[in-house]
């Protein structure tokens, strides 16, 4: 069984404030068989599986960390918001998965600057706004560089020193966000004084942000899968 299945079984019971040892008794089993499912040291059959789907009102496919909707529902392109109401992406067969990554990473972007905006901390917001920049402008060097002719003079960075450049950067503003979520930042920075108000939890984002929650765990499903491809 998917080792997802430990990790969203727990997920599910703890943002829905449960105990263990209650969770166990509605689901008809013992305590420490449930602790061995969430701790993914034992596998469940199918009928525990259908009365967890049940208990927790999402999809077999959902526990089995094989939909990153709680439905289990898969997305289209032609589901997923446009980010701007005022624009509209002719969708071609050749521009199929520009157009939904382009919507998955603008509307998990709109999801992201929200909660960006709660975090209290000018440190977060400038650092965080940065190293996205930085990402969006070291791929743009490389479209860039593609075709020989285009004059390198547009930039003020040398090509053979951008990317090492802006891996630097990133890593300077990464360093300066670690800092500011842990309540540590150097001095002149600021933190994240109240971590309660980045109260975040699957139920949270689907209310708040119910037309772009879709794109948001699609993103993460997505970038996980290639995290875990690194050891394939």
């Amino acid at each position: 069984m998917s080792t997802d299945f430990a990790r969203i079984m727990t997920l599910l019971r703890k943002e829905r404030k449960l105990s263990q040892k209650k969770a166990a008794e509605d689901l008809g089993v013992s305590q420490g068989l449930l602790s061995h499912y969430e701790k993914g040291k034992r596998e469940c059959g199918l009928d525990f599986l259908v009365r967890a789907a049940d208990y927790y009102n999402v999809s077999c496919d959902y526990l089995l960390g094989r939909s990153p909707e709680p439905q289990g529902k898969t997305i289209s392109v032609g589901e997923i918001p446009e980010d701007d109401p005022d624009r509209r992406d002719k969708v071609t067969p050749g521009s199929v998965m520009i157009a939904f990554n382009k919507k998955l990473i603008n509307n998990s972007l709109g999801v992201f600057f929200s909660l960006l905006s709660k975090c209290g901390s000018s440190t977060v917001i400038k650092e965080a706004s940065g190293y996205l920049m930085l990402a969006v402008y070291k791929m743009f060097r490389y479209i860039y560089s593609a075709n020989p002719k285009n004059d390198q003079n547009f930039f003020m960075i040398d090509k053979s020193l951008a990317p090492l450049g802006s891996n630097a950067a990133m890593n300077l503003c990464e360093s300066k966000i670690s800092a500011a979520v842990s309540g540590a930042a150097a001095g002149g920075e600021d933190f994240i004084a109240d971590p309660e108000e980045l109260r975040i939890d699957t139920q949270s984002l689907a209310e708040e942000y119910p037309k772009y929650y879709s794109s948001m765990v699609n993103l993460i499903k997505n970038s996980e899968s290639r995290i875990k491809s690194l050891d394939d």
